[in-house]
């Protein structure tokens, strides 16, 4: 009888802990690529990670609490695949770390490490490229730093009503002393119904910092960023627009800032400019899609450093996980501009660059 009830209880532990697996995923992205960079002060070819979609190792899950509300969390690091390095040193899950809850009715809150509101935007409606390979947005669009992502972030994202959806951000700054230093608030509101998407995204960041020991205060303008955003399904095409407005310190901080075309004098960021993107992407064959955009950025500071990009690209599906892809993009910089074509993870060190790699996800 011992025995039985010792067994019993063993086996109902063991069933316990795999109910509670069950409801964790392991999921990640493996991508490396082959990227020619042209145009800089030093031409580059390397073997490097990340090029379309970065490469990442992820733990995901959710537990039913009952009555449509259920405890989500994400855990996320990305890693370097052609050196088997983390991109981040001493971090573990620097791409997003978050816990939070989930309602069927009432959307979901959720605490921790996340993506801007703006970013999301720029990635999930207005760029053909999903922000990804030679082409991607982020070489003109304003989304470097914590434009991308933010730590101590509250983030409230509202049920889909009808293809009516929307999201708001508030990133704590935590300086002492201060409490609207490096505070960060965003959102977007959009639509979502068949072919067409459309939303419009607001970023605001605070740059104040507070003093630290004999170090003073710094005192600054905000950063604010506005976009809209469309994009509409015509089955033979998928057409893509936007339109960004920058203003203030940080709205536009460059990818680069290491002077890659080696100018006499270092060009800044701007801090008043608009941005327009028009795209599409088109299916070729059962397994194919091309994708092409053209983007300009307008300075409007009396600098002038307006630029160009002109972008294609190819992906072939392999399976419903692997892909192969290649891409081009070419930036025209004028009056001493100095944005460079970089890919999804890498800001790029010259006015051009090519791409040819694989992408698989688990």
């Amino acid at each position: 009888m011992k025995k039985s009830l010792i067994a019993m209880a063993v086996l109902g532990a063991m069933s316990s802990a795999a109910f509670a697996q069950s409801n964790v995923t392991i999921y990640g992205i493996v991508d490396a690529g082959i990227v020619s960079e042209r145009g800089g002060v030093a031409n580059t070819t390397k073997v490097t990670s990340g090029v379309g979609s970065a490469s990442r190792l992820g733990f995901k899950g959710t537990e039913d609490l009952g009555g449509g509300l259920s405890a989500v969390f994400v855990l996320e690091s990305g890693v370097k695949v052609d050196t088997g390095e983390s991109d981040v040193a001493g971090s573990i899950a620097n791409r997003q770390s978050y816990v939070g809850l989930k309602s069927t009715t009432a959307g979901q809150l959720t605490l921790g490490r996340q993506y801007t509101p703006y970013y999301e935007t720029l990635r999930d409606v207005a760029d053909p490229f999903a922000l990804g390979y030679a082409g991607t947005a982020k070489n003109l669009f304003g989304v470097a730093g914590n434009n991308t992502r933010n730590s101590n972030a509250i983030v409230y994202q509202t049920p889909s009503i009808e293809g009516f959806q929307g999201e708001i951000s508030y990133s704590v700054g935590e300086q002492a002393g201060n409490a609207s230093a490096q505070r960060q608030i965003g959102g977007w509101a959009g639509y979502s119904n068949g072919p067409l998407n459309v939303r419009v995204a607001y970023n605001a960041r605070n740059n104040d910092l507070s003093a630290v020991g004999a170090t003073p205060a710094v005192s600054t303008d905000i950063g604010r960023n506005s976009l809209i955003a469309a994009n509409y399904d015509f089955g033979v095409v998928k057409a893509f627009a936007a339109f960004s407005k920058d203003k203030g310190t940080n709205s536009s901080p460059l990818a680069n800032t290491s002077n890659p075309f080696g100018y006499a004098v270092a060009p800044g960021a701007t801090r008043d400019s608009n941005v327009a993107l028009i795209g599409a992407t088109a299916p070729v064959g059962p397994n194919g899609t091309v994708m092409a955009s053209y983007t300009r950025k307008n300075d409007k500071e009396v600098a002038n450093h307006d630029a160009d990009q002109w972008a294609v690209g190819y992906s072939y599906a392999l399976s419903k996980r692997t892909s192969t892809y290649v891409a081009y993009a070419k930036i025209k910089n004028k009056n001493g501009a100095s944005y460079t074509v970089g890919n999804n993870t890498e800001a790029g060190s010259g006015d051009k660059a090519f791409n040819i790699g694989m992408r698989h996800s688990f």
